[in-house]
């Protein structure tokens, strides 16, 4: 999930070994929800029935669904479908073939969050909307291999920009990933654009979920009345992947993984 107007300014919590043992604990019971999603992914299936199907799956793993209830959140995934980019409430209405279907989602697992997403392509997608994701993807990959020791929260914006808008796609400026811990949205903000060399130091025991969210349009996005969901100002499709990162001996390891969801699809 994505910090918005969420963080106030506080200091970085840099974290223990032993508590980013249970991040990944965290983040690793996402990882299986999401690939239950993938399972379950298809034209005709609802964002209703799979949201419940989450939310069990959770409470199964002596975790709890990290996003309902918190910030008024009514539900524990967020599923955003073509135009929608990101916090899109679940809804009855089934999936399509050739919708692509952001969904993100959270637990807490021993006081601490994980928090990530991916992008499902619902049948067979366009070309244009494939690119769209396999850059998105990359963009994610590449913002992650500049969370080291001696770079700057700037040099990850800045792959991830570069990457996007070389391939003609529009970055996201107004969502932001977010320093993670036991509160889903702490300091650092981790834009998915910057300069090099700016923002705050790179350290050890630094968490953070980076989430580039890009769209095949304009960058510019706009709320709807439901005061949850995001949709592209232009009603193009946007992607949005995310994965849970902690700074271990100078470099970045992802806690999360997207094994269980590629394993699923691979089986479809």
């Amino acid at each position: 999930m994505q910090g918005m107007n969420f963080l106030k300014k506080n200091m970085i919590i840099y974290k223990t070994e032993e508590e980013i043992e249970i991040m990944r604990a965290a983040a690793q019971i996402v990882s299986r929800t999401l690939g239950k999603c993938a399972e379950m992914i298809a034209p005709g299936v609802t964002p209703a029935e799979m949201d419940k199907m989450a939310e069990e799956y959770i409470l199964s793993q002596d975790a709890v669904p990290g996003f309902k209830g918190l910030y008024g959140c009514p539900s524990t995934l967020l599923i955003s479908v073509n135009e929608q980019v990101v916090h899109g409430l679940p809804t009855d209405r089934p999936f399509e073939e050739g919708d692509i279907v952001s969904v993100d989602c959270g637990s807490v697992y021993k006081e601490y969050y994980g928090d990530h997403a991916y992008t499902f392509q619902v049948g067979e997608v366009s070309a244009e909307k494939k690119k769209l994701l396999e850059v998105t993807y990359e963009c994610l990959m590449l913002g992650i291999a500049e969370a080291k020791l001696g770079n700057r929260i700037g040099d990850i914006g800045f792959a991830i920009q570069q990457h996007a808008e070389k391939n003609g796609f529009g970055v996201v400026k107004d969502l932001v990933g977010h320093g993670l811990g036991k509160k889903l949205h702490e300091d650092p903000q981790v834009p998915n654009y910057g300069r090099r060399g700016r923002g705050k130091k790179i350290q050890n025991g630094l968490t953070i979920a980076i989430e580039p969210m890009i769209n095949m349009g304009t960058e510019k996005v706009t709320q709807l009345d439901d005061n949850w969901t995001i949709v592209t100002e232009d009603g193009q499709p946007s992607a949005h992947f995310e994965h849970d990162i902690a700074v271990i001996n100078g470099k970045p390891e992802i806690l999360s993984t997207f094994d269980y969801i590629e394993e699923a699809l691979s089986r479809k």
